[in-house]
């Protein structure tokens, strides 16, 4: 049985020796994951940078932050130039702080109150009561769709959904970033990589 370990423990280490120099994969696919999420979120708002600095400090109808002019554009700066830097690897982990708190304000400000879920799903183990009453206006939508449109088309590339706008997708994207931090740019595929290797010696 010991010599069975052994034998096991032995092929294991080989193995993880063998896909050491693919760790760089990991952080790789969570960086180019992140890339046009960041990109988009940064562009559209520079594109309407007036509505979006309105939108952070208007107390009725937006965010209510103090500051908006200031916030509006550090938050763009940091999705833009996020998006690029994680394109790259270059100070991945530096760059991830900024946009972890972009993350943060976005879960307290925007999604916290329509619960867990991106999608509207009553049948979802994370149904709020906002999500269990889309429920009717689903329906409702639905036989308008069935009466009035042509249904089938509509819901030829996927079922018809409503938004909850929660905080599902904001925490996934933090918590690629807290990996991020955790592993860097990644082995071979980043700057990160080949400024310490050739610099920082």
């Amino acid at each position: 049985m010991n010599n069975f370990i052994y034998a096991l423990s032995k092929k294991y280490q080989i193995f993880c020796s063998l896909i050491k120099h693919g760790d760089g994969i990991a952080a790789l696919t969570l960086r180019l994951y992140l890339v046009p999420i960041f990109w988009m979120a940064g562009t559209n708002k520079l594109a309407h940078f007036q509505q979006t600095v309105e939108w952070f400090g208007n107390t009725d109808w937006g965010l209510g932050l103090p500051f908006p002019m200031l916030l509006a554009t550090i938050a763009t700066s940091a999705e833009i130039i996020g998006a690029i830097l994680l394109a790259f690897g270059f100070l991945t982990r530096l760059i991830s702080i900024p946009l972890i708190i972009t993350m943060l304000v976005a879960i307290v400000t925007v999604h916290l109150p329509n619960g867990w879920q991106a999608i509207a799903d009553p049948n979802a183990p994370f149904a709020s009561a906002q999500v269990l009453a889309s429920t009717e206006k689903l329906e409702k939508a639905r036989q308008i769709l069935e009466t009035h449109g042509n249904y089938d088309w509509l819901t030829s590339s996927g079922s018809f959904v409503i938004l909850n706008n929660g905080i599902e997708f904001a925490v996934t994207y933090l918590v690629m970033l807290l990996a991020l931090i955790v592993l860097g740019g990644g082995r071979y595929l980043s700057f990160d990589y080949w400024v310490k290797h050739f610099f920082l010696k």
